[in-house]
């Protein structure tokens, strides 16, 4: 644990993660900035693959270290809020329902937007042939998390063609990630945490077993990361959130992970495996800096918002304008974006954060219909800041 001076604030050198939780009273504003940082980041790098066409080499060094980096850290930041979700929720289907409501009610409508206002708007198709096309139907499908990125006659003279939003690719992987943390609880991992960085390891380990005999020992040097080692980076930051009261946190260490991290995705063709391990540390640390919050992020998350209207709202302005230039993109898409975002937070977002008084009722029918099936009662309880069912 972090010592205390006379003044009673905690002595940096001997600080935990769990220590500087608790000085931001669980609040820290870094992982707020963080978010919206790396929200804003996924927008710049889309606008020249949108406005373009194609990468134009983003992937390479030393651009594409940095790019790499964005996701993964996203995932990280992801599992070690949604651990601490979890440990304040008395039952799997608190925890679930909270992730339904957060993720669900801004991806429904972001979808319905697209396809019914901008999709129709934009068609090159007859509407009553757009509506009547099953890929508009299918389209829908992505607020289930079957992801289809084609509207009917939609962006297909864009450079970038077709594609609607490109950056739903991901809501399948959070949505894996949810369910993968839910089985490792239901397995035990609550009160045996070591399962889930063994499961973290095992996955890693898997996923570069398969990968070298997809290749036969000829790995691609640098590009994206996969699905599974998202997953991998939720699971890492899930890992660190419940070892907190382990691990410490330095400025002389999130250094050393910062430049193990550029090193690793910059010029290690195997770099992304280890990079994971240092991401994750240069994540919550930034996160758990309590920089000054500024109206920007007083009260409110844009990030999700932005992440998901981002691409969209790049083929729309590419669409309208045919920019030369990426940057004209970026500048223009990212504070649109950011409208986009506060209309879904103020209107959708923060309201169906009021559903959540509805959990209880439903958690109440959860435990009795348990109890009827396993014919004795189940309590749902706290033991140790920990949840479990117990029966």
């Amino acid at each position: 644990m972090g010592a205390a001076n006379e003044c009673g604030a905690y002595n940096s050198d001997w600080m935990t993660l769990a220590d500087r939780l608790k000085a931001t009273n669980d609040r820290p504003s870094g992982f707020d900035y963080l978010r919206l940082g790396l929200a804003t980041s996924v927008i710049f790098f889309h606008s020249g693959t949108v406005t373009y066409g194609n990468d134009f080499g983003l992937w390479e060094p030393p651009l594409g270290a940095f790019l790499r980096a964005i996701l993964p850290m996203f995932f990280v930041l992801s599992g070690f809020l949604v651990a601490g979700s979890l440990e304040r929720s008395k039952t799997l289907f608190t925890f679930l329902g909270l992730r339904a409501i957060r993720i669900y009610p801004a991806l429904a409508v972001e979808v319905v937007l697209s396809a019914f206002l901008i999709g129709a708007t934009v068609t090159a198709l007859p509407l009553a042939e757009y509506f009547r096309d099953s890929q508009f139907w299918r389209y829908l499908l992505n607020m289930f998390g079957d992801i289809h990125y084609n509207l009917p006659g939609v962006f297909t003279n864009n450079p970038y063609a077709g594609v609607v939003n490109a950056q739903l690719w991901t809501v399948p992987v959070e949505f894996l990630c949810y369910a993968a943390l839910a089985a490792l609880v239901a397995l035990g991992s609550v009160q045996r945490k070591f399962l889930i960085p063994l499961a973290a390891l095992g996955l890693a380990v898997a996923h570069l077993i398969l990968r070298a005999q997809m290749y036969h020992w000829h790995l691609p040097t640098f590009g994206p990361f996969s699905d599974s080692l998202l997953l991998v980076s939720f699971l890492c930051g899930v890992s660190a959130y419940l070892y907190r009261d382990k691990i410490v946190w330095s400025l002389p260490m999130f250094t050393g992970a910062l430049i193990a991290s550029i090193v690793f995705l910059w010029f290690v063709p195997l770099g992304a495996y280890p990079a994971i391990v240092t991401l994750t540390y240069v994540t919550i640390y930034f996160g758990l800096t309590n920089f000054k919050r500024y109206w920007l992020i007083r009260g409110a998350d844009y990030s999700y918002g932005m992440y998901l209207y981002g691409s969209v709202v790049l083929q729309l302005f590419v669409w309208l304008a045919a920019p030369r230039f990426w940057w004209i993109s970026a500048l223009v898409c990212v504070p649109a974006s950011a409208l986009l975002a506060a209309f879904s937070w103020h209107f959708i977002e923060k309201p169906a954060q009021s559903t959540r008084k509805h959990l209880a009722v439903g958690e109440k029918h959860y435990l009795a219909l348990k109890n009827r099936l396993l014919g004795h009662p189940i309590t749902a309880v706290f033991k140790g800041s920990r949840l479990i069912e117990r029966e």
